[in-house]
């Protein structure tokens, strides 16, 4: 009869003659957060950083591309509607050939800040140059940014079911497009690129200033 011998303090499991190393009560556990969050680039220039809706500035998240198996770990340097938003150069380290959206991806916070990051003021979002709003108003201080998806103006949301009608407004120009959700992401609305063709400003991928608003 084998006899099992298990050292405690060393995490050593011997069966057989066989030695073999077990995990013990000291391990390192990943936090890991936002799980099912998709995640996209804001289309920022800068060295690799990310924003974040969920923790605050100097918190450290690493990003796994699930698909890929590549990582990066950032620092948040300032605040997004996302779990998690990589500039420019973030993404290009874990994305793959000719896609701007991750939906299987793996955030973990390895390091800084334990307090939810806090939202912009919904006064922020005062625009001179944009219709009052007409809907009921949601997410307030999110930032829209695009998925890279192609088809007809659409977007996908964390906060809505599919069917739900969002209409988004640039409040830096007053462009302003209504979309149906017709799937799920990390972000209260993640447009795709046709929509969100409609209220970008030439050159940016990211909308900072922005009013959702619920219109069904």
């Amino acid at each position: 009869m084998k006899k099992l011998v298990l050292s405690v303090t060393t995490g050593t499991l011997v069966t057989g003659g066989v030695i073999a190393t077990v995990a013990t009560g000291n391990a390192s556990v990943p936090d890991v957060v936002c799980r099912g969050s998709t995640v996209t680039l804001s289309g920022e220039a800068g060295p690799p950083a990310a924003t974040s809706g969920n923790f605050p500035v100097g918190t450290k998240l690493k990003v796994t591309n699930l698909d890929n198996g590549q990582a990066t770990t950032v620092t948040v340097n300032g605040p997004s509607g996302s779990c998690v938003l990589l500039n420019n150069a973030a993404f290009d380290k874990v994305r793959e050939p000719g896609k701007n959206l991750i939906r299987r991806a793996r955030v973990e916070r390895v390091g800084g800040g334990n307090a939810p990051a806090t939202a912009a003021s919904p006064s922020a979002a005062a625009g001179a140059q944009a219709p009052p709003a007409t809907g009921q108003v949601v997410c307030p201080g999110s930032t829209v940014t695009l998925s890279g998806e192609a088809g007809p103006p659409a977007a996908t949301s964390g906060n809505f079911p599919v069917g739900t009608k969002l209409k988004v407004t640039n409040l830096d120009n007053g462009q302003a497009t209504t979309v149906t959700v017709n799937g799920p992401s990390g972000s209260c609305v993640l447009l795709n690129n046709a929509a969100f063709d409609k209220v970008r400003e030439p050159g940016k991928n990211l909308i900072r200033r922005a009013r959702v608003e619920r219109v069904n």
